[in-house]
């Protein structure tokens, strides 16, 4: 008898994705999003974002995902193949991911919610540099932070934009959350921190009028904030699958050494 014997099939609207949907689905019984145990999701790291966020906001309990790669990096994704999809869904290992919540509040006094699952980073809308003061649990660390921007990432995202700004690879499981400076402009030479994910991190714009700043919560974005609110959500705690030799938290590993 299998774990998840109700499965929805997604797939991204790429050609190639849009040509594996085809091959499997005549080859088993889908049914809607609505009623799986399961989704099998076919695309890139961008679509699989898309796919959880979708379960964010539509399932609950939330259901795990199996991704197979027809993107470019497939960082977050299985290898393709058609063949014995059942046992690699029956034998594939589960990992769980915790997203966070972002509470931004717009200079206009609007409050918007945003889930994020790799992370919620806010950057500088025009020429201006933006200055930001950083609380954590309450205690101002930095009473002016003047950058391009800060993010907060969690460990399955710290791989991604994180990376990409200098920030530190976090292994699944740590139990922590990367926060880090993009340009860092005063202090200069602070390029950030590592925090216990149990941490809540504030981030209030410091004249915003004058240096606006937009928050993104991974592909979601709010302009002109004037504060963002930051925490793990661990009542949404998100679970994807992957082959046994194709592990989430050993590729998260690896990545510290690659030139």
């Amino acid at each position: 008898m299998s774990r998840y014997p109700r499965r929805a099939l997604v797939a991204s609207p790429t050609p190639p994705a849009q040509a594996a949907r085809a091959e499997l689905a005549d080859a088993w019984d889908w049914c809607s999003l609505d009623d799986a145990d399961l989704v099998v999701a076919l695309g890139g790291d961008g679509f699989m974002l898309q796919t959880l966020h979708i379960l964010l906001e539509r399932r609950r309990p939330i259901i795990p995902v199996f991704g197979m790669n027809l993107g470019t990096v497939g960082f977050m994704m299985n290898e393709w193949r058609r063949h014995d999809l059942d046992g690699r869904i029956e034998r594939a290992r589960a990992f769980q991911v915790t997203p966070l919540t972002a509470t931004a509040v717009g200079v206009d006094g609007r409050v918007h919610t945003l889930p994020a699952i790799n992370e919620v980073s806010l950057l500088r809308e025009t020429r201006q540099t933006a200055k930001i003061e950083v609380k954590v649990n309450d205690r101002i660390v930095l009473d002016e932070l003047s950058c391009d921007g800060i993010l907060v990432a969690t460990p399955a995202g710290s791989t991604a934009y994180n990376l990409s700004a200098h920030g530190p690879i976090l292994p699944l499981g740590s139990q922590m959350l990367a926060l880090t400076a993009i340009s860092a402009f005063r202090p200069r030479r602070w390029r950030g921190a590592i925090l216990p994910d149990r941490a809540r991190v504030a981030l209030r714009v410091l004249d915003a009028a004058k240096r606006p700043v937009s928050a993104v919560a991974d592909q979601r974005e709010i302009r002109d904030v004037a504060q963002v609110d930051i925490a793990m959500d661990r009542a949404r705690e998100l679970t994807l699958l992957f082959d046994p030799e194709h592990a989430l938290d050993d590729r998260i590993t690896m990545e510290q050494f690659i030139a």
